[in-house]
């Protein structure tokens, strides 16, 4: 059996309810095949838009597109790196992330949305990379980040549902399709 096959969607003890409805966007199959589908859709997207678009907001406070990818890169190392640690067996406490903080420090709005796409497929390559190595017994370890449980399987699926979940609202808010 590969990594990927051991990967079935996670159970809802194994994340907080928060990131239920992530888990449950991401269609059944294949998670590493969904995530390469997420990683190929972005960037279709994202190449699309020009760098004028990249700076709209669609509403005052909102985020623009370059703080969304941005955003989208940072979450994903984040759920990532969680993973690497509970799947290499670390018990320690992870801790949580203000999203909005760290939106406001990362400066994407200074960057062009090209290297934002590029630093978010590589930031994907990395994801499924680590995925696709880890031994078949990885994906149901469970640990703590932000004072809930969660596994593995969960983050690969909080991983993509994120990325879904962004890719729509950028689909119906900001582009209005």
């Amino acid at each position: 059996m590969t990594a990927a096959a051991a990967a079935t969607r996670p159970e809802s003890t194994e994340f907080a309810p928060f990131y239920a409805g992530y888990v449950a966007a991401v269609p059944e199959g294949d998670i590493l095949a969904t995530l390469r589908r997420s990683g190929d859709e972005w960037q279709t997207v994202l190449a699309t838009l020009t760098e004028e678009r990249a700076g709209y907001r669609y509403a005052e406070g909102k985020w623009s597109i370059r703080q969304m990818v941005g955003h989208l890169s940072d979450a994903e190392r984040i759920f990532t790196y969680r993973a690497l640690r509970i799947a290499r067996g670390d018990q320690s406490p992870l801790a949580s992330f203000d999203e909005d903080a760290y939106a406001d420090a990362a400066g994407s709005d200074r960057r062009t949305l090209s290297a934002l796409a590029a630093e978010l497929r590589v930031v994907r390559e990395s994801t499924i990379a680590l995925y696709t190595s880890l031994p078949n017994d990885a994906w149901t370890r469970t640990g703590t980040a932000s004072g809930k449980t969660v596994s593995v399987r969960a983050l690969a699926y909080i991983t993509a549902g994120h990325a879904m979940h962004h890719l729509r609202i950028l689909r119906e808010r900001y582009l209005g399709i």
